[in-house]
């Protein structure tokens, strides 16, 4: 930003390093892990996406705001996400889908942003020494208590050993029957006899559940601390265990026995990103925290069983150790940027898993087979 220029926000890290910008949206402070992202398009649905519960996102595209906002991306009602930190201040909306502005979202969800900072700068810091504790804060005024926000970084405990997953999950069992967008009907309901399927809500984003609608399936929704009983109760055709945020093991200590009660009556199970995890841990794997994670969705993922190779949407800080999976349980899916673990198989079972998210929202529709490969799994059964 230019030296004349008063600084309304600051980045604080628990190193003692800060960074000065441009303040927008809400004004106050936010302590968070700060990882960044690297997807081109889908600003609002990342900031709205469950899986970035305590975490602040630094932007590598530069053009923040260009497309505005609207409802229809929410993938959750509020944005999760703590924060944006973006290179430029943020654009006036050009899109015809456009029915407000980035800056006013923010100010009235009650988020923090910060623009004008070297996310080149503070992308290598994260890569190289992993994703750090931060304060952020916005004042109008430019006045910032240096030391104590750097103090309250350092304070912060952390996403290892923190349950998230009943934080952003729902309260009470619904249903949902809202598909895919589609020009130019827009969002449309799914009719007629669906596959019965039970979706736990570790964090759900809105398109996961509308990719499985349109995949043939008449969806109820759990929250994350059903138990076995509450998902057999519904007599389920299939089972999905959703995305979400926090330490796996932590939400494992609950998430673990229900989905070990309901691989034990031989139910197709679908997980994705916290899921994933969810189920490895069911299995009997283990799960580490990653140096600063993988965000974006331009990651190469090759499926071991076909040899191909997807481009799919990443969002996860925690990873199933490849290591540790047990006899009668496959590695499907590998990352081609580190070889971490990106998919599963329970070797003779319906029951699989990918750490991606392939209802691409944002990024691309390369793995949106596997919503209709759980469906077949499904409908196999009904007419055996």
């Amino acid at each position: 930003m230019p030296a004349q220029q008063k600084a309304t926000a600051c980045l604080a890290l628990a190193d003692g390093t800060v960074f000065y910008g441009n303040g927008f949206g809400a004004v106050g402070e936010t302590v968070a892990e700060l990882v960044f992202n690297t997807a081109m398009t889908g600003y609002q649905e990342i900031m709205t996406d469950p899986s970035y519960a305590g975490q602040v996102v630094t932007f590598t595209f530069p053009h923040i705001g260009n497309t505005g906002v609207t409802d229809e991306d929410d993938e959750t009602a509020d944005p999760v996400a703590a924060g944006m930190v973006v290179k430029w201040d943020v654009t006036e909306p050009s899109n015809w889908r456009a029915t407000g502005e980035l800056t006013d979202w923010l100010l009235r969800k009650g988020r923090i942003g910060i623009g004008g900072i070297d996310t080149r700068r503070l992308t290598r810091a994260i890569r190289q020494q992993g994703a750090p504790h931060v304060a952020l804060a916005h004042d109008p005024e430019g006045n910032f208590d240096i030391e104590a926000l750097v103090a309250k970084a350092r304070a912060w405990k952390g996403l290892v050993g923190l349950d998230l997953a009943k934080d952003v999950s729902c309260v009470q069992s619904y249903r949902w029957d809202e598909q895919r967008w589609a020009w130019p009907e827009g969002y449309t309901k799914r009719e007629g006899d669906g596959l019965r399927v039970v979706a736990i809500d570790y964090g759900a984003k809105r398109n996961i559940l509308r990719c499985l609608a349109s995949a043939g399936c008449d969806v109820t929704v759990l929250p994350a601390s059903a138990t076995a009983e509450d998902v057999l109760a519904l007599n389920p055709e299939g089972v999905f265990l959703s995305n979400g945020p926090g330490d796996p093991e932590a939400t494992g200590t609950y998430a673990v026995p229900m989905i070990q009660g309901v691989l034990a009556q031989d139910v197709p199970v679908f997980g994705i990103c916290l899921g994933h995890q969810m189920l490895a841990l069911a299995l009997g794997a283990k799960t580490v925290k990653m140096n600063h994670g993988h965000h974006g969705a331009n990651h190469p993922v090759k499926d071991l069983t076909t040899g191909k190779v997807e481009i799919t949407s990443m969002n996860h800080g925690f990873t199933v150790d490849s290591q540790t999976l047990p006899r009668g349980v496959s590695e499907t899916h590998v990352s081609l940027f580190d070889g971490s673990n990106c998919g599963i198989a329970l070797t003779g079972k319906p029951v699989f898993s990918v750490q991606y998210h392939p209802e691409a929202s944002p990024g691309p529709q390369d793995s949106y087979y596997l919503f209709e490969r759980f469906a077949r799994e499904m409908q196999a059964r009904r007419t055996a």
